[in-house]
């Protein structure tokens, strides 16, 4: 079994667990593995425009606003803009600030057809710490995993 196979067996897994409604859940760095070895896959940043701007991004990304800043009201043009960038057949890794956009992101884009979502858990910069802090605990940024800023 190559090792895309087992990272996307335990992902599968860990969403059946959590039970989650779309194919699976990803660490930071199992996304970055997947990225990183299987053709095809797609990441896609739902943060907002301000947020990848300021917070920094990561290079290759779709970026598909789930909610606009300021506000943070429910982009109505999401999936239209996934449907014209990503195609329903690609294995789709979706990623926001902390794993919660992302994972109502999965779950649209599955209801709309896309068979192999995955919600990356942690997100970009992660939980809060108990200073009240992210990109200390875990996520994207504080797994040394690839970024730029703007």
């Amino acid at each position: 079994m190559g090792k895309i196979t087992e990272i996307l067996n335990i992902a599968q897994q860990r969403a059946k667990d959590l039970n989650m409604p779309y194919e699976g859940a990803l660490t930071p760095k199992e996304a970055y593995e997947i990225l990183r070895s299987a053709p095809g896959a797609k990441l896609v940043d739902v943060r907002t425009r301000a947020e990848q701007d300021w917070v920094g991004r990561v290079a290759q990304a779709v970026e598909i606003e789930w909610a606009t800043y300021p506000g943070m009201k429910q982009n109505p043009n999401f999936l239209a803009a996934l449907q014209q960038q990503v195609d329903k057949e690609a294995l789709v890794l979706f990623l926001c600030r902390s794993g919660a956009r992302s994972h109502h992101a999965a779950v649209a884009a599955t209801q709309a057809g896309y068979a192999d979502c995955y919600n990356i858990l942690e997100g970009f910069e992660g939980d809060k710490s108990a200073g009240n802090q992210r990109n200390v605990l875990n996520g994207w940024r504080a797994a040394g995993l690839p970024w730029e800023q703007s």
